[in-house]
């Protein structure tokens, strides 16, 4: 069985005892959260869609810890003018393990 759920704005397709990487969630280590915006179910082929979410159904989950994604480089330039500008950021993730789709 597996679902489309929204977690911190972005759409995920989650099974459970699956972990992934999300935006920073709210809540420490070991806390467990809760998905109510469920879009798209599957279980053994039987498809439920919602309009626009499904009623009843979530996504139960644990936050296993807080990490910082892979640096990106961000480089400007401007030929023959001597301008450069090297910038790099490193975006805030939270590891969590699904749980259980009810």
């Amino acid at each position: 069985m597996y679902a489309i759920v929204d977690i911190a704005g972005q759409q995920f397709k989650v099974e459970a005892g699956k972990t992934l990487f999300v935006h920073r969630l709210e809540g420490e280590e070991g806390a467990k959260v809760t998905f109510d915006k469920v879009f798209l179910t599957d279980a053994d082929g039987k498809i439920a869609i919602g309009a626009p979410t499904l009623e009843g159904v979530s996504v139960n989950a644990t936050i296993l810890k807080h990490v910082k994604a892979d640096k990106v480089i961000v480089f400007k330039k401007k030929r023959r003018k001597g301008y450069k500008k090297k910038n790099g950021h490193r975006q805030p993730m939270t590891q969590i393990k699904i749980e259980a789709i009810s």
